[in-house]
């Protein structure tokens, strides 16, 4: 089935298909909670907004979420802190933090019924190997966070050894807070466009030419919110990230479910959460994460998570399973703010790496703020042409041979193998026995057993294979 969001919302009301050459202040190309987000604080000053999405609003990545609203984003603050200073860790804090409280207001403001639910959120270890990296980033935190809390007092059904709490975080339903969003935006003038595939942006005198559908779309800002960027150049953002699987599973029980939200630090990690679904609690465990194009089967992915599930409750019913591809960035830091020095007014956000509920809200303020000639106070720590990614050399290292492994059979070798090729770069796929999909092992593309291209940055079908 789909996920439990996509099964709670019907069709999220849009502005239909893109049939003719139109014009805006600002195209926002991604239909996902960031572009939606976006577009939101845009139109609420008064910008003239069109949005296209190349299927059906929030149905990628942001259909398939475990959607917790937190700052506490694994061990980040020790690598931040270690790597760039406390400074730096202590603005992203903040960032994040003032975003879970934008999306409070918004749900306030809006008076919108999404399933909202403040709650805190830990991160944990069962392993007493592990309890030193919990104590190094706890130190960071007492200049940073000083209401996160080093405890082993959980409400997870087993003991931990160790973990930090962070207090005031949420969790909701994406899809039902999307819709209100997108709702205020129709509202307020904005078009939003679905089943509109984009297929190329030009530079023209002072403004953009947005190519979608067979038609153009002639706007002065372009902001790029599609997850995983299809434009290769200048940006050059798919040499500077990767995608990676993850699963999850809904789960109903009568034992007690876990109130907070958990996720541990050792493989394999899992990720628990409660949720609301056809009017039951029910637990959403996520994890048995891997490189999007490793060759994975069932085993080890959702049958992972349900021989979990079924360890901690033995009366577990599996309700729901469902994958997402999240992008990494190779400094664990999003791409937030102008697209390239050669490309005034473009914007992009994207490299979320699985944080995607604040950090959408952060992208949607400061790129709202930089469009409004008002700058951000976060820019520098989000900024998208940086050179910091290329320090990390040994994930750089990791990410080019397997691209260049997958690059360098020829068509010859794709034939012998029986394999087809990407769509995006021509890197030859692999099948994920678990969703029974064609995967890129380069930059992260989708495909179906016949060929569909399901997601990007591919935006092409593969044109001919035979099973």
């Amino acid at each position: 089935m789909n996920s439990i969001w996509l099964e709670s919302v019907d069709k999220i009301k849009s502005s239909g298909k893109l049939e003719e050459d139109s014009s805006a202040d600002v195209c926002i190309i991604g239909g996902g909670i960031c572009g939606i987000t976006t577009a939101y604080y845009l139109t609420k000053k008064g910008y003239n907004v069109i949005v296209v999405e190349k299927n059906e609003i929030a149905n990628g990545v942001t259909g398939h979420t475990t959607a917790k609203i937190t700052s506490q984003h694994g061990l980040i603050y020790h690598y931040l802190s270690e790597k760039y200073g406390i400074n730096v860790a202590r603005k992203y804090f903040e960032a994040n933090e003032e975003a879970i409280k934008n999306i409070k207001e918004i749900i306030r403001e809006n008076s919108i019924d999404c399933d909202f639910e403040e709650t805190n959120s830990y991160i944990y270890t069962t392993n007493e190997s592990e309890i030193n990296k919990i104590n190094e980033e706890m130190e960071y935190l007492k200049h940073i966070n000083k209401n996160a809390e080093k405890t082993t007092k959980t409400d997870l059904p087993f003991d931990v050894v160790s973990s930090i709490k962070f207090k005031n975080q949420a969790q909701f339903n994406p899809l039902k807070y999307v819709k209100a969003l997108v709702e205020n935006i129709l509202e307020n003038k904005g078009r939003i466009y679905t089943n509109t595939v984009c297929t190329d942006v030009k530079r023209e005198d002072d403004g953009y030419i947005v190519y979608a559908n067979d038609n153009k779309i002639f706007a002065k800002y372009v902001v790029l919110c599609s997850q995983y960027p299809f434009l290769k150049v200048p940006g050059f953002y798919f040499a500077k990230m990767y995608q990676e699987s993850s699963y999850i599973i809904g789960v109903e029980t009568y034992n007690e479910i876990p109130k907070d939200m958990y996720i541990n630090i050792e493989a394999p990690v899992y990720s628990f959460r409660r949720a609301k679904f056809n009017g039951k609690d029910i637990l959403l465990l996520g994890g048995a994460g891997h490189k999007t194009g490793n060759k994975v089967n069932y085993e080890e992915t959702y049958g992972l998570l349900e021989k979990k599930a079924k360890e901690l409750y033995p009366d577990a019913r599996i309700i729901a399973r469902w994958s997402t591809r999240d992008a990494v960035t190779l400094d664990k830091i999003a791409y937030i703010g102008e697209y390239s020095s050669l490309l005034p007014n473009m914007y992009i956000a994207t490299g979320f790496n699985k944080w995607g509920m604040t950090t959408s809200n952060v992208a949607g303020n400061m790129i709202t703020d930089m469009i409004s000639n008002n700058g951000s106070m976060y820019e520098e720590i989000f900024k998208a042409t940086r050179f910091k990614p290329i320090e990390n050399k040994d994930e750089m290292k990791n990410m080019l041979v397997d691209s260049t492994k997958s690059m360098i059979g020829s068509r010859f070798e794709v034939n012998e193998e029986g394999k087809p090729i990407c769509t995006h770069m021509g890197c030859i796929l692999e099948w994920n026995d678990a969703d029974k999909t064609w995967d890129c092992p380069c930059h992260g593309s989708r495909f179906d057993k016949s060929g569909k291209n399901i997601s990007g940055p591919a935006i092409k079908d593969i044109e001919k294979y035979e099973e």
